[in-house]
């Protein structure tokens, strides 16, 4: 990291998700310093406190008492997100709220009337962020492809997939029609969040499949049931462009008039065999040449921690004015929309046009 000290957070909630913030400042504490978390009840801020070592209180302008927080991140649930960032923002706080930012499409209209234009409210979306689609994007916005055509991605679900398919692409907040459908077929399911399952037979599975049309720009939405946790359901992107494609790690395209050529992102691993550096990915590669550096190495983070991380520290950089902002409501508001078409056209069987929103 290059900041000149930890970026100093609080937190309201005290889930999982929170559990997941508190842990990565732990892991990086030259980088990201959490000084409170606000919780409902006594018992849960005892708790954060005993396993985490961080103050917990029972309200915002208690948490703002202490050290203050360049910004706060909204880790609660759907229902009361919408909630949370208005009372944040009411405070004249920065915020980072976890996605989605609000359950349904009224409650996104609403939260947007009600603080759109405050500019102080950022998503804690982290895909673009991870290091292989950071990569992609990378070699996407280099024109290494040509123009940018069309995104498959089966991998994560809703809005996590919708920001992934629109990043890659290089589409903003255009109007877009989505056809989606359903399909079930048995699938062996040996791992959820909780671990490894019993063994137990194939059971009808559900994979929602959705054509997103940006009319001359296309993504296809792919997802079956827990494909996070199954071993079974790997992940798959494919980004189409004018001059070539990228499928996963492979990228194909022309080096001259009849020369087709496939090159692979190279991923530097420390740690492999009697590499002593540590256990972290270094970097991302194509072609001989850096196109991902990890800015987080020595800490031992997964790839997906290094994402949320990142966010956190972007967040940081945006309230302190020193970087732009890292993912705005209205980005998290039009993948969310977007999602909900996705669910809505896959249960009624008609197309859903997402324009006109207050976001767009």
């Amino acid at each position: 990291m290059t900041s000149p000290g930890p970026v100093p957070f609080a937190v309201v909630g005290s889930g999982w998700r929170c559990d997941f913030f508190l842990r990565l400042a732990r892991m990086a504490p030259h980088a990201l310093r959490a000084v409170g978390v606000v919780t409902r009840s006594a018992e849960s801020g005892e708790r954060v406190t005993r396993e985490w070592g961080v103050p917990a209180v029972r309200t915002i302008a208690e948490v703002l008492a202490g050290e203050r927080p360049a910004f706060v991140v909204a880790s609660v649930p759907w229902a009361q997100m919408p909630v949370t960032v208005r009372e944040l923002v009411a405070a004249g706080l920065p915020v980072l709220a976890e996605t989605p930012p609000a359950p349904d499409l009224d409650g996104l209209r609403s939260l947007w009337a009600d603080v759109g234009a405050s500019g102080r409210v950022q998503v804690a979306e982290q895909y673009l962020l991870m290091p292989g689609h950071a990569a992609r994007r990378t070699l996407v916005r280099e024109g290494v492809i040509g123009e940018p055509t069309s995104v498959q991605v089966s991998s994560t679900h809703q809005y996590h997939a919708v920001s992934l398919v629109r990043g890659l692409l290089g589409v903003d907040r255009e109007p877009v029609t989505v056809t989606a459908r359903r399909f079930a077929a048995p699938l062996l399911d040996p791992m959820s969040g909780a671990g490894w399952n019993p063994p137990a037979p194939a059971e009808p599975r559900t994979t929602t499949l959705g054509m997103l049309d940006w009319g001359g720009r296309s993504g296809l939405y792919d997802f079956t049931d827990n494909q996070w946790w199954n071993p079974l359901r790997a992940r798959r992107v494919v980004v189409r462009g004018s001059a070539g494609e990228i499928v996963d790690d492979a990228v194909t395209r022309m080096v001259d008039p009849t020369s087709p050529v496939t090159s692979l992102l190279s991923y530097r691993r420390r740690g492999i065999d009697m590499n002593l550096e540590g256990v972290d990915l270094d970097t991302v590669s194509f072609d001989g040449r850096v196109v991902y550096r990890n800015a987080w190495a020595g800490t031992r983070m997964s790839e997906d921690d290094i994402a949320v991380a990142q966010i956190l520290a972007d967040t940081g950089a945006w309230a302190a004015g020193d970087g732009p902002e890292p993912y705005p409501l209205a980005q998290a508001c039009q993948d969310h929309a977007v999602a909900l078409a996705i669910e809505e056209s896959a249960s009624t069987g008609a197309d859903v046009t997402v324009a006109g929103e207050p976001w767009a």
